[in-house]
């Protein structure tokens, strides 16, 4: 339970442990929704809130009070939830924004490692193994070379599309999405029923923020070849219509789609049967092993579906008219099954998965030179 604290007017929220994994092999949007409403029962939670209709009805209770009666009393320092001036949906709202915001540096050297964009030459170094190999940049470094070309401001180039697509997402969910209590799913049909409402709500949330997510991705990839193509939100609306109509919103969105159904039924199914047949029920500690099975499962299951994530933003920029979707940089593909074989035959299915000790293929140095 959060931990409550009415001596002030903050409330010190303690939220589980199984909190963000944004860069996790490009499941970052699932593990984000994962804690979203745990955060968001968290948050109602500490600061003693009522749902916005429950309040309303307080309020009209208090404006229409009984006769021969006074109003309720509370004890000193303690919040009314009625007049509370946080609003937990706008909170949580501006935490998933906030959020977005500060991991997009992050996400955005990812990208431009995605659609094979490496500006810096590799340097020598040794695996654990002792052999020399050639090292491609890690993360700080790709994120000091954008800033010594575009300033710390390029930095979060393409992040507004993000931001609007973190907060419709939200709203998606909260529409779509049976608020109940979450109980311990006993039985298979019951974990195959949930999974099922999961995976629609995963979709329509998809839909309908897909079209933010190529904008972001198609700004963030300018960077590659120094366009302007693409400016705001509005005009970057206007371009893709105009030039590849309502389906430029959506080029790549059916391996994103598989990529992330494939993650939600093998990571619930793998944490059911790991806590069904697994888990000891003489354990002491049962219960919050169960509790961590299904993020650890995730962490697993993201790298295994990592390749779609990664098909998805490679179509998202090939042949738009940027020099990273464009031979000699990236041959033009026609359709997302053929840019899987073409980065199946190089070897890249994980390109972008990992921000360090990013060797070359077939850079053994049997006979390095002298440094």
């Amino acid at each position: 339970m959060a931990a409550r604290d009415y001596s002030s007017s903050r409330a010190r929220v303690r939220l589980r442990p199984l909190v963000l994994v944004f860069w996790s092999s490009g499941q970052e949007r699932l593990v984000w929704s994962f804690s979203f409403c745990s955060l968001k029962v968290h948050i109602r939670s500490a600061f003693n809130l009522k749902p916005a209709a429950e309040v309303r009805r307080c309020r009209c209770r208090r404006q229409r009070p009984s006769l021969g009666m006074e109003p309720t009393e509370r004890p000193p320092g303690r919040p009314d939830p009625a007049e509370t001036p946080v609003e937990v949906d706008a909170a949580v709202l501006l935490l998933g924004a906030g959020v977005t915001a500060v991991t997009h540096p992050l996400l955005y050297v990812k990208l431009l490692i995605q659609v094979g964009h490496e500006p810096l030459p590799p340097a020598v170094g040794t695996t654990m193994f002792g052999r020399r190999v050639l090292y491609l940049p890690g993360l700080f470094s790709y994120a000091r070379h954008i800033v010594s070309v575009d300033g710390k401001r390029g930095l979060f180039r393409g992040v507004s599309p993000r931001i609007v697509s973190s907060l419709i997402s939200a709203v998606v969910r909260g529409k779509t999405r049976q608020v109940k209590k979450k109980e311990e799913q006993s039985s298979l049909r019951s974990v195959l029923r949930e999974t099922s409402h999961e995976m629609v709500v995963q979709c329509l949330s998809r839909a309908a923020t897909y079209p933010f997510h190529v904008m972001s991705v198609r700004l963030m990839a300018q960077f590659v070849g120094r366009e302007v193509k693409y400016g705001g939100i509005f005009s970057c609306m206007i371009r893709i219509f105009k030039e590849e109509g309502v389906s430029g919103f959506y080029v790549g969105l059916l391996p994103h789609l598989l990529g992330e159904v494939l993650f939600l039924w093998c990571c619930n199914l793998l944490a059911y049967f790991i806590n069904r047949y697994a888990v000891d029920e003489n354990l002491g500690q049962a219960s919050a092993v169960r509790s961590y099975t299904k993020f650890v499962m995730g962490i697993g299951v993201s790298v295994l579906t990592y390749p779609f994530m990664l098909v998805a933003d490679v179509m998202a920029v090939n042949n738009c008219g940027l020099a990273a979707g464009l031979p000699p940089r990236s041959p033009v593909f026609r359709s997302w099954l053929h840019c899987w074989t073409h980065l199946r035959q190089k070897g890249q299915l994980f390109r972008g998965s990992s921000f360090f000790f990013r060797q070359v293929p077939g850079t053994d140095l049997l006979h390095p030179p002298d440094l």
